[in-house]
């Protein structure tokens, strides 16, 4: 399918709360959510990977001081740092590893993010899987906030799986299988029901989204 864009942004969400009255209800009391967006560089991929598993505040944070010692984010600027000088900018071991290893695949051309565009979603997840520390919840954020792609529903996703489970009045230990059978009504538009579940806990929690 094609992406979704600002032009059908809105109608999709209300196609969907017709739908659902738990989507519904969410339009009702906070309206639209954002159009969260991100261009497609190397840049929005080292901020998806600091998002890995922290909480944004924490994401956001080394991302900030990353920014503030490289300027614009290149795969060249990281490939010229030291780990020390990672590790400063609040980076674990481990993520050090990952965004090296994506700089590397960049810088040396073996991985084109303008072509990988182009390419249908399973090719795009397998292609990002096959480097160290990408794995499906980065990958759905990429196809999500990037590419616009409809129908991606993030199980990996914590406030997602939160967020439904509280406006749906779910039990705790309800299964990802049974969420994803909950999604198929939503299909082919999880990713804007995904939005709006995500507009939920945001303004449920009363959180500050950066970036």
């Amino acid at each position: 399918m094609s992406p979704f864009s600002a032009a059908n942004f809105h109608a999709l969400c209300r196609k969907l709360a017709r739908k659902d009255a738990h989507l519904q209800l969410i339009l009702d009391t906070y309206g639209y959510p954002p159009l969260w967006s991100r261009p497609n560089t190397f840049q929005t991929l080292v901020l998806t990977i600091l998002e890995q598993q922290v909480s944004l505040a924490a994401a956001y944070a080394a991302y900030k001081k990353l920014k503030e010692k490289t300027g614009r984010v290149t795969p060249g600027k990281i490939l010229s740092l030291t780990d020390e000088e990672l590790r400063a900018c609040y980076f674990s071991r481990q993520k050090i590893g990952y965004v090296k290893g994506l700089a590397q695949e960049i810088d040396s051309g073996a991985l084109s993010l303008r072509k990988l565009a182009t390419q249908d979603e399973a090719s795009i997840r397998e292609r990002l899987k096959s480097l160290k520390g990408i794995g499906d919840w980065t990958v759905d954020i990429y196809l999500i906030h990037v590419l616009q792609r409809p129908d991606i529903f993030p199980l990996g996703d914590i406030a997602l799986v939160n967020s439904i489970k509280h406006v749906k009045a779910l039990a705790p230990h309800t299964t990802k299988t049974e969420l994803e059978d909950i999604s198929q009504a939503w299909k082919p538009y999880r990713t804007i029901a995904t939005m709006l579940f995500w507009h939920h806990y945001i303004n449920r929690k009363g959180l500050r989204i950066e970036g």
